[in-house]
């Protein structure tokens, strides 16, 4: 007989299948926004539309040995959660009341997207070092949950 995933299992597996279109060097991420149980928007983690990726360029944070977690301001790169909040914006869909599926927890700067555009709540499958965006999530009451797949 036939199973079907649960709802997890299939939005964690479309956010997998999201990340394949990553073009950083250091982590492939994948981003899905979902309201009822309905995809709203994706993003992964590359280069603002038509510049150079960094797959084509190179990683200046991996040339100067920056750790995870530090100094995003030098990359070149749009994170997934970003790119996944302005594809909703560019085509006028709220995602405000919706949740978050994504591949890896967000740093700071994603958090303090995310608080901002309504998600009530985040869904990751693996961390990430930024003990200020976990501090921030959860002083804002954002739902945080981690999965499996």
């Amino acid at each position: 007989m036939k199973t079907r995933p649960d709802w997890d299992h299939y939005f964690f597996q479309i956010t997998r299948l999201v990340a394949t279109r990553s073009t950083c060097l250091r982590r492939d991420v994948g981003a899905v926004i979902v309201k009822e149980k309905r995809i709203l928007a994706t993003g992964y983690n590359g280069a603002p539309s038509g510049l150079p990726h960094c797959l084509d360029v190179g990683c200046l944070r991996e040339e100067l040995k920056i750790p995870s977690g530090e100094r995003q301001e030098i990359c070149r790169g749009i994170h997934a959660e970003q790119n996944a909040l302005v594809q909703a914006a560019k085509f006028g869909i709220s995602v405000n009341g919706s949740m978050i599926y994504v591949t890896h927890h967000p740093c700071v700067v994603c958090a303090k997207l995310l608080i901002n555009a309504g998600i009530e709540e985040i869904c990751y499958l693996e961390d990430y070092p930024d003990e200020l965006a976990k501090s921030l999530l959860k002083e804002a009451g954002i739902r945080l949950r981690k999965g499996s797949e």
